[in-house]
């Protein structure tokens, strides 16, 4: 099996290369490589790689500057999944593509099923969405994994954000009122690996599950309590830092405006893709004590 994989320098794309080697020939490119907003050229390269599986982690993730930047963001977000789909289409390929909670308002109460209704609040949620309808019209040989506030060892987050800061300062302001689960790039690697082996063991495609899952670690937490999760074990770790765990304080969204209005709500219902695929996802504190170690 040949895969081609998109984004092999961004943070999900450097866990995908160690989960997807051992699956076959992978084709890793980076944007030096093939440059997704650039519609022929990304048509070219599909072409002359012909792979058997496309997995797409490369974005536009720069959430506030889309606002001012939609073109960019809906070029990378949305027009690159189609041309994947209509490619992968043509080689009778699977197309394995990630989206964001970022598609939903986060007014709803509980956690979004994958048939909730999408009312993305910005730019860069519209973009994604697009994304996903475009892939889906394009080519019925697709999964799209939507998560949420993804970290990794490799790459910029919010933990090696905070890491910092606390290193600097003696008290930090952090959200209160948003509420997700940290998911780890390293978990997403593994899940998609999984679902890319049994792809290929099916015969043809035949009967396989095809469409939209939700993926992300268990249970939920806030920015807040995110924040002093992280300072608290760097503190154990015996890392010299300014700020304590009780030093971080709790503001709301309105107190932190920002370009892109981001959902209150991130939290994602995972019980389909648990059920289809009989995996099991870790809590996330498990998955940002694994980053962290790393980091240390």
């Amino acid at each position: 099996m040949k895969i081609l994989l998109t984004g092999k320098n961004g943070q999900l794309g450097f866990e995908l290369r160690r989960a997807l080697a051992p699956l076959g020939e992978l084709v890793a490119l980076g944007r030096d490589d093939c440059d997704l907003a650039d519609a022929a050229a990304l048509r070219a390269c599909l072409r002359a790689v012909a792979p058997d599986a496309i997995v797409n982690p490369a974005a536009y993730t720069a959430v506030d500057r889309a606002e001012s930047e939609p073109a960019a963001a809906f070029a990378v977000n949305a027009e690159a999944p189609r041309i994947l789909g209509e490619e992968g289409a043509r080689l009778g390929a699977l197309v394995l593509h990630y989206s964001t909670d970022y598609v939903f308002d986060g007014c709803k109460e509980g956690a979004y099923r994958e048939d909730d209704l999408p009312n993305p609040r910005n730019v860069y949620g519209r973009s994604k969405l697009d994304g996903e309808r475009a892939l889906a019209a394009a080519n019925p040989r697709h999964l799209i994994l939507r998560t949420s506030w993804v970290l990794g060892v490799h790459g910029a987050n919010f933990a090696k954000t905070m890491l910092r800061l606390a290193a600097e300062h003696e008290r930090l302001n952090v959200v209160a009122d948003q509420h997700g689960a940290p998911t780890s790039a390293a978990l997403l690697a593994d899940v998609s690996a999984q679902l890319v082996r049994r792809h290929a063991r099916a015969r043809q495609g035949e009967g396989f599950p095809y469409g939209i899952y939700h993926a992300a670690a268990a249970g939920e937490t806030t920015w807040y309590d995110y924040a002093r999760f992280v300072i608290a074990e760097a503190i154990a770790a015996g890392k010299p830092l300014k700020a304590t765990p009780e030093a971080v304080i709790p503001v709301t969204t309105a107190h932190y405006p920002t370009p892109a209005r981001r959902p209150l709500n991130s939290r994602l219902d995972t019980g389909r893709l648990r059920s289809t695929f009989d995996l099991d996802l870790p809590p996330w504190q498990e998955g940002v004590r694994q980053v962290l170690r790393h980091i240390f």
